[in-house]
């Protein structure tokens, strides 16, 4: 998008990017705590921004600990891409076919069980947001305990394979093969008879001990894939894999979504002490109603919108909210007309 800046002056028009939730809502916290430190002559030593996307507590019992409130397919593979970050001032990288090892626990309110991973490429954000104090800026993604594990025997499993396999695809005679022989063809197991099935799994994974791998078995039975079940043929593991997890992990009626935002700033005030800071966000859908990431994604937009209808945003070509300038007024309006805002406090000196 960066590329038809030049075009979108020429034409004298806004192109606004990243103004949904993540990315979007964290950028205008993010940028007020960084342009308040450094109004005050602080410095940000360490920036950590996680987000997830999840069902209500209520609503995480399935084995993912997750639910599909968008492309099931999108959701899987955005969990195995490359990441890149800084530590130690340091640029770190993980391969995305070791993402799920890097989950580690993370502490946002002692009555949540999150882990937490890096997503995608953070080095760009220490000249993004005008931190090139930073020694270390991670941003990522939450999901509840429970998930890597799962998440790694499916990988495992080569179920996330995107190649084309002539047993998953539609048969001419319109009866698709059941998802023990599918599955039993994926692993190249023996038969497909579940004890069979069972130790193919365990000899191309490793679990942590017996309870870890009884609640994975468990969860992969849930699924149907050592049942005779008819698989949904989309010729691919992946795709075919998806058409399951769609149907499986949808929100039923009734059922909420929650967003968890987190901003953790390691600050270095003026008077060279330390101070913890944490900007929040804790919001649940309205079954009724609109969907937490239905609304944290759309209203900010509309924001932006309006803001460049009624000339709030002046600016011409390819924006994102970058600098205070942008951010304020779209901040201010989504706090005082909707509602939207991130608790902030300091949490350690």
């Amino acid at each position: 998008m960066a590329e038809l800046d030049k075009e979108a002056k020429e034409a004298g028009i806004t192109v606004m990017n990243e103004i949904g939730l993540d990315p979007g809502i964290d950028h205008l916290w993010a940028i007020k705590t960084i342009h308040e430190t450094h109004q005050a002559g602080g410095k940000i030593k360490s920036f950590l921004s996680y987000c997830g996307g999840l069902p209500a507590p209520e609503a995480s019992g399935n084995p993912l600990g997750y639910k599909f409130s968008w492309s099931a397919r999108g959701a899987l593979l955005a969990s195995t891409n490359t990441a890149r970050f800084y530590d130690d001032n340091k640029v770190q990288e993980v391969p995305g076919s070791e993402i799920m090892h890097a989950l580690r626990p993370y502490f946002v309110y002692p009555g949540f069980a999150f882990w937490a991973y890096p997503n995608r490429d953070s080095t760009p954000y220490r000249e993004r947001y005008s931190i090139p104090e930073a020694q270390k800026i991670v941003r990522g993604t939450l999901r509840y305990q429970g998930f890597a594990e799962f998440f790694r025997t499916l990988v495992a499993m080569d179920l996330l394979s995107q190649e084309e396999r002539d047993f998953l695809k539609p048969n001419p005679d319109g009866h698709p093969i059941s998802w023990a022989e599918a599955t039993s063809k994926i692993l190249g197991a023996t038969s497909r008879a579940e004890d069979d099935l069972v130790w193919a799994v365990s000899s191309k994974t490793q679990f942590k001990d017996n309870e870890e791998k009884s609640r994975v078995i468990a969860g992969l039975r849930w699924l149907g894939l050592f049942s005779n079940a008819d698989i949904i043929p989309r010729g691919t593991p992946l795709d075919t894999l998806c058409a399951t997890l769609e149907t499986k992990c949808a929100y039923e009626p009734g059922e909420r979504d929650m967003v968890m935002l987190q901003h953790k700033f390691e600050i270095e005030k003026a008077d060279g002490t330390s101070e913890t800071r944490t900007s929040t966000l804790c919001d649940y859908g309205d079954p009724q109603g609109y969907s937490s990431m239905a609304k944290l994604v759309g209203t900010p937009c509309a924001v932006a919108v309006l803001q460049v209808f009624d000339g709030t945003i002046k600016e011409k070509g390819v924006l994102a909210p970058m600098s205070w300038d942008l951010c304020e007024p779209l901040l201010r309006t989504l706090k005082k007309d909707y509602g939207i805002e991130l608790k902030e406090e300091v949490v350690g000196v």
